[in-house]
């Protein structure tokens, strides 16, 4: 097991983050590392709800961790799986997907 902690600010008002963070559209949007696709196909965010999405590589000879390009996860809202993806790619991931939601959140905010 391995611990990835990141740590940012976000300019924008909580509610808009929470928005952000329930939404399966917007998870689609800002959950997603660069030259991506994201596929949200289940989000129930709540205690015991599920979640499965897939990210798909953009590159054709890209190779995917649990299908050609693509790699899909899941989960409830309750418990982690540990071992999932591998420290460094987790820790790239997660930066990318934050900078999205920093940059959809903070342009709906200039916008208001």
């Amino acid at each position: 097991m391995y611990l990835t902690q990141v740590s940012g600010h976000v300019r924008a008002p909580r509610s808009s983050v929470y928005r952000a963070l329930i939404d399966p559209a917007a998870i689609a949007t800002w959950r997603v590392p660069a030259d991506m696709q994201s596929q949200v196909h289940e989000y129930d965010p709540r205690e015991g709800g599920a979640f499965r999405a897939s990210l798909t590589y953009d590159a054709p000879t890209a190779a995917g961790k649990s299908a050609p390009r693509t790699d899909t996860y899941h989960g409830t809202f309750v418990r982690l799986v540990p071992d999932a993806i591998p420290p460094q790619d987790n820790e790239t991931g997660t930066r990318m997907a934050l900078a999205n939601l920093a940059s959809l959140v903070e342009s709906e905010s200039s916008t208001r």
